[in-house]
């Protein structure tokens, strides 16, 4: 499963972790990615998102029609 976030697109960085002598190595940043289940009264059904925390704060306030709405117009799946 893909670490990319549904609603915000957010996943996975890259970057450096410094140790105290200032020595770099590699290390991954991993988004917050959730499966979150929905009722999607527009749909009359229940929808599976993977979202992370950003994404279900911005489905607690655009509300789930208006994301999923917006998930179809770009062509993702639902």
């Amino acid at each position: 499963m893909s670490r990319v976030c549904q609603v915000t697109g957010a996943e996975v960085g890259f970057g450096h972790a410094v140790s105290h002598s200032h020595r770099r190595t590699k290390r991954r940043f991993d988004a917050n990615i959730q499966r979150k289940r929905y009722w999607a009264p527009s749909l009359g059904r229940t929808v599976t998102l993977r979202v992370s925390a950003r994404g279900i704060k911005t489905i607690d306030v655009r509300g789930i029609d208006a994301v999923i709405a917006q998930l179809v117009a770009r062509g993702g799946r639902v």
